[in-house]
């Protein structure tokens, strides 16, 4: 078992990790997801002390290893790291890269090394390839055979850190192929990747990580399906946001729409969809305005990448009050022509007790 305590990590412009708590149990296959810059690869490499924690504790198994006295080349040893990049030593054949570190850490025999090497070879499907330099294989190939190299030292704990970020698309397939077998064999792995079919397909657990640390923490079903977190839905859904809170009536709405257009030009929104956008926003913001005493509004835009659908939602203070039941005839018209679905509901007792729901499509 890991255990991590209070885990934080700063560098001098930005702290990727502020406080991470969690145990991860024997067996484990963990998907680490999440934007860039969130920390995932941090966790890793301080999970292995290739990176120094600032503060907090790390357990593996009934070992800290985060105390100064502990022999962290002996830990690494039960702990393989399967890199971006692959590391291969590029003087030596596939098969001297995979012997070297069991003969040298281990101390096993150049024959025994040697049988393993062959073995493992086989099950990454490069048997052939043993006597190659690394010079001679391709990108997916390589990353087969850090793979490999790795499980010659027999780790209890495999870290693989977007082992297919850096190959050509066309190579993805044979690594995951490869990890995909890796994760039936029971042994712990953390997979840093931002293939979500890939992460759901072979993990029993999923860390979605944002504002410093493990955001969300849960079963591929939760996360994938039914994100109990609002970065984590919109995330998993691809879904691109934009928000405005509106306190009184001396708001900045021009600039307002600047922001919604640089949204939509940022996002490659098609310019039909970016004119319904911006008009829903325009009328019935300037509905509210006109129709509350005292103005508090939180207005969010999600636009999914996946659907190609923009959703407004809208949360205004004051009496019931459905927009779309004004009786601005004009503005009304504007909005049926530009969304395809509304949906009102009260929220009785809350801050914001109405709420309005918009679809836009630009077809």
């Amino acid at each position: 078992m890991i255990k991590i305590e209070h885990l934080r990590k700063e560098y001098p412009n930005v702290t990727p990790l502020e406080d991470v708590n969690v145990e991860i149990h024997d067996g484990d296959v963990i998907s680490v997801i999440g934007p860039s810059g969130t920390g995932k690869s941090t966790l890793l490499r301080c999970i292995n002390l290739l990176e120094k924690p600032t503060a907090g504790k790390i357990w593996i198994g009934e070992q800290e290893i985060t105390d100064p006295k502990c022999d962290i080349n002996k830990v690494r040893q039960k702990m393989g790291m399967v890199f971006q990049s692959f590391n291969l030593f590029g003087h030596k054949t596939v098969i001297e890269n995979i012997m070297l570190a069991p003969m040298d850490l281990l101390g096993r025999s150049k024959q025994e090394a040697y049988d393993t090497g062959m073995r493992l070879l086989r099950t990454v499907g490069l048997s052939e390839k043993a006597l190659n330099y690394p010079d001679e294989l391709s990108g997916g190939q390589k990353q087969r055979i850090a793979i490999a190299r790795t499980l010659a030292m027999d780790p209890d704990v495999i870290l693989l850190d977007e082992p297919t970020s850096a190959l050509d698309p066309t190579m993805v397939g044979e690594v995951q192929a490869v990890i995909r077998d890796l994760s039936k064999t029971g042994k712990t792995m953390m997979i840093v990747t931002h293939e979500m079919n890939f992460a759901k397909a072979i993990c029993n657990r999923v860390f979605f990580m944002d504002e410093g640390g493990i955001y969300e923490d849960g079963s591929p079903e939760q996360i994938f399906e039914h994100p109990q977190r609002e970065k984590t839905r919109r995330f998993v859904y691809r879904l691109k946001a934009i928000e405005f809170d509106i306190k009184g009536r001396s708001c900045d709405f021009p600039g307002m729409i600047g922001e919604i257009m640089a949204y939509c030009i940022r996002n490659q929104i098609e310019r039909k969809l970016a004119g319904h956008i911006q008009l829903t926003f325009e009328e019935v913001t300037q509905l509210l305005l006109a129709a509350l005493d005292d103005p508090r509004i939180h207005a969010v835009c999600e636009y999914s990448e996946n659907t190609g659908i923009a959703e407004w939602t809208f949360l205004y203070n004051g009496p019931q009050f459905n927009v779309m039941a004004s009786d601005n005839d004009l503005a009304l018209s504007v909005l049926k022509g530009v969304t395809d679905h509304a949906a009102y509901t009260w929220l009785e007792g809350n801050e914001y007790s109405n709420q309005l729901k918009l679809i836009n499509r630009s077809a």
